[in-house]
């Protein structure tokens, strides 16, 4: 599939040359207007382009978790903002990973995002 139009810049203003973690990435007021509604399907969308649900071996236990992994400091709190505003709980597991650990999160998650395509 190809779009191609004059509008896009309009459409997605943080469009832009170089690489996303060394350029800034806002939300416009219309955009943060849209998340705030539907955070759900803000953070599938960040999940299923950026996300991983996995295993979390702990003391020779399988726990799973759901991983959000992105170099950009801005996406990765636009991400961990959604996740709040869900009422979700996360942690850092590194410097650009973000991790859902809680079962009751997890469980959540696996019922309402569900498996990646």
């Amino acid at each position: 599939m190809n779009c191609y139009s004059q509008e896009l810049p309009i459409i997605f203003p943080q469009h832009g040359a170089g690489r996303k973690h060394h350029r800034d990435i806002t939300l416009e007021d219309w955009q943060q207007h849209i998340v705030n509604t539907f955070p759900l399907e803000f953070f599938r969308g960040l999940y299923h382009s950026d996300g991983s649900r996995s295993q979390n071996i702990v003391n020779g236990k399988n726990y799973p978790r759901y991983l959000f992994a992105n170099w950009s400091d801005d996406i990765r709190k636009l991400f961990t903002e959604t996740t709040e505003k869900l009422g979700l709980s996360w942690t850092t597991a590194n410097w650009h990973n973000v991790a859902i650990s809680k079962r009751k999160d997890v469980e959540w998650l696996d019922k309402h995002v569900g498996a990646k395509a």
